[in-house]
């Protein structure tokens, strides 16, 4: 499979010796000019299709099957408050104080349709919120609420794009969120898991979150 960045430089250089064979008949081959000149315009387009889609998807991760997305350390701090620590794969780490009697995570998921799959994109996900959920219906109603964002900004975000253009559907199968939640009531470490059927939060067996 090829990655869309791949695709989009072969297109781009097709395209661009269309261009030139076009430009090159001009003269003598009218014909032959108006053909390749259709033809770099649609490789180019093409090319510049696949270089969007690559920027789009910085910051998702591809998804072939279930893995770790990121890991959490909870430490309770006070009733309804606890402290998340985050490590992301790249060893990036976040500290939250949150609000709630359970840790609550979403994400973005982009499953794009099989002939896509041919430029190598398949499913892709991102991680978006986390955040505090009250285990009373009440306190969720009435108590502090904390929700921060773990997506990192870009120029252009590919599920943003589907939810706003129609015309990319042909491209995504579907774009959904997908979140889940566990009790933050003592200290753990928990691996934040994604699978294509959505997210799950585990607790590490025979770990505790560092004090």
């Amino acid at each position: 499979m090829l990655d869309p960045r791949i695709a989009a430089a072969i297109f781009a250089v097709v395209g661009v010796f269309f261009l030139v064979v076009g430009v090159r008949a001009a003269r003598g081959r009218p014909f032959l000019a108006a053909t390749g000149g259709l033809l770099a315009l649609a490789l180019l387009a093409v090319a510049g299709l696949c270089g969007a889609l690559a920027l789009s998807i910085q910051g998702y991760r591809a998804l072939t099957r279930e893995e770790v997305a990121a890991v959490v350390e909870i430490r309770p701090v006070a009733h309804q408050r606890f402290v998340a620590r985050v490590t992301l794969p790249d060893g990036q780490m976040r500290s939250f104080e949150i609000a709630g009697d359970e840790l609550y995570v979403d994400a973005r998921v982009l499953k794009w349709h099989p002939w896509v799959n041919l430029l190598g994109l398949h499913t892709h996900y991102a991680l978006d919120r986390i955040g505090g959920r009250y285990a009373d219906i009440e306190d969720e109603r009435n108590a502090p609420r904390s929700v921060y964002s773990l997506a990192d900004a870009a120029p252009l975000d590919a599920f943003v794009l589907r939810r706003e253009h129609e015309f990319l559907a042909p491209l995504v199968d579907a774009s959904y969120g997908s979140g889940t939640f566990i009790e933050a009531d003592r200290p753990a470490t928990l691996e934040i898991r994604v699978s294509t059927t959505g997210l799950l939060l585990r607790e590490r067996r025979g770990e505790t979150a560092r004090r």
